[in-house]
């Protein structure tokens, strides 16, 4: 397999997620997601990227969460997906702005309704007295909408990491992996490989 450079960051992505869509065993599109506060301290978590496309990566969470209070602080975030079953990975960095309210209403609305029953209970990242105060929550969220359809919670969107990096790593015998490096510059996009 070779890293041979596209003209473009994005359809080597889709070439390399459909082929991890097809071949690695359990959520393809989770990935590793850095934030960092003013503070300056790190944090790093797993979520699930939902699109991928020119306009970047977007991922859903609670705007109230430790994460999406860091990125709205500082409005950037640094993303990686690691494929073992194809050896393979990418890494993303990047300034992050909101999707559109409309994306997120659409989003939400294709979710599972326990999902989105669980978006109202759960006050992300606070602290939790027991399990029985959550299954309270869920209870409540519940009865409130137990008929129709189920609102987005206004703390509740998503957002797109634009990459302005974007790194395609494969596995190599003897750690001498490959590694081809995206670019941005300007309307288009610069390569490096870079040593292993």
């Amino acid at each position: 397999m070779s890293l041979a450079p596209y003209s473009e960051p994005f359809a080597k992505f889709r070439d390399w997620f459909q082929l991890a869509s097809r071949k690695e065993t359990n959520d393809p599109n989770a990935m590793a997601l850095a934030t960092v506060g003013s503070e300056g301290q790190p944090s790093l978590r797993m979520v699930l990227l939902k699109e991928a496309d020119e306009r970047g990566f977007v991922f859903y969470t609670n705007y109230e969460s430790k994460k999406g209070r860091q990125i709205l602080e500082t409005r950037r975030a640094a993303l990686c997906l690691h494929w073992k079953s194809l050896a393979r990975q990418v890494r993303v960095e990047g300034l992050v702005e909101n999707v559109s309210d409309l994306e997120a209403d659409a989003y939400f609305a294709s979710r599972d309704r326990s999902s989105q029953i669980g978006a109202w209970a759960s006050q992300q990242s606070r602290p939790l007295e027991s399990r029985f105060e959550l299954e309270k929550r869920i209870a409540l969220f519940a009865a409130k909408h137990a008929v129709g359809t189920v609102p987005r919670p206004p703390y509740w969107s998503g957002f797109r990491c634009i990459p302005g990096l974007i790194e395609f790593w494969e596995n190599r015998p003897f750690r001498l992996h490959d590694r081809l490096v995206y670019h941005r510059s300007g309307e288009g996009w610069s390569t490096e490989k870079l040593f292993p």
